[in-house]
């Protein structure tokens, strides 16, 4: 066993017995022996799937059908965690998705050193559904007219990270609708689900070719069009309100521009104001403004809260 093992670990660093010789001692020969153990192994995947990583992602995955589903894969595990891969195994079973126990090294691999916890799902991606095509009467407006919907509407959003806070945040505060710009923006992928916190897969996110002549049309409808602005001295020809002076008297969307540039100019001069948040001190230059993501979840707040305390 021992020999058969070091035959393989030559053949690892290109030497056989016949040429190590005396030159072959024991310090090599456990670290040749570490190289070998460490190399995980190769794992094929099915054409066209993705990797999602994470226990929200993977579950809430599991338990919708908006995904195909191929293999879970799953680190052994002990103690408190024991008991959250044998819900895994049970999930999976119940959608019959083939379940794989493997090393730690071999999840790193799979989902290339993103944090996994553990658990790992082949799958077919998650697409955005097409505004255009999917377009319903707005969500029970012709009986209730006066009904508070709130839709988000995100233009050239690209950073991964920001995408999925932006998503966890719009699900958590009872957003009705996200809608992004189809050019220049992050597709749904794993690390968007997994900074989502898994809301990404129960909460549908819907794009358009033409974000102008979307809101042109929402504001032909009735719909108020707010945009947002970290410098409310750079705005011009269109008013700017703190959040805290919003009032909820009709169907809103909230417009968040890119992470670097906010909103385009276009944009800008499609809603009827902008929205900027109060500071609570005076700000040194430079950080004058918070992330897209924090931001948002804080205009949200505020004017979701007025749902909550007005009932729908």
């Amino acid at each position: 066993m021992e020999q058969a093992l070091r035959s393989s670990i030559w053949r690892a660093v290109g030497l056989s017995p016949a040429n190590c010789g005396r030159w072959w001692w024991r310090g090599d020969f456990s670290k040749a022996r570490k190289r070998l153990e460490r190399k995980p192994l190769a794992i094929e995947r099915t054409k066209g799937s993705e990797i999602l990583f994470g226990i929200a992602p993977c579950s809430l995955a599991l338990s919708q059908s908006r995904r195909d589903l191929f293999r879970l894969f799953l680190k052994q595990s002990s103690g408190s965690r024991r008991l959250v891969m044998s819900e895994f195994v049970l999930q999976a079973t119940a959608r019959g998705v083939p379940v794989h126990h493997v090393t730690r090294r071999e999840l790193d691999a799979l989902c290339r050193g993103q944090v996994h916890q553990g658990v790992c799902l082949e799958a077919t991606p998650l697409r955005f559904k097409n505004l255009e095509e999917d377009e319903k009467p707005d969500l029970g407006d012709e009986e209730s007219p006066n009904r508070q919907l709130i839709w988000l509407v995100l233009e050239e959003i690209q950073d991964p990270m920001n995408l999925g806070a932006l998503l966890r945040s719009a699900y958590f505060l009872g957003v009705d609708r996200v809608v992004t710009s189809r050019r220049n923006s992050c597709p749904l992928t794993p690390t968007v689900s997994k900074a989502s916190s898994g809301a990404m897969e129960v909460f549908d996110v819907y794009s358009t070719d033409d974000l102008r002549s979307f809101l042109k049309a929402k504001t032909a409808e009735g719909w108020k069009v707010m945009g947002t602005v970290s410098k409310p001295e750079e705005v011009e020809n269109v008013p700017v309100i703190s959040c805290l002076e919003f009032q909820w008297n009709k169907p809103v969307i909230i417009v968040i521009g890119s992470e670097g540039d906010g909103l385009s100019l276009e944009t800008q001069l499609l809603c009827h104001q902008m929205l900027a948040i109060p500071p609570g001190r005076a700000l040194h230059p430079g950080i004058e403004s918070l992330n897209v993501s924090v931001a948002t979840g804080i205009l949200l707040h505020s004017i979701c809260s007025q749902k909550l305390r007005h009932g729908d």
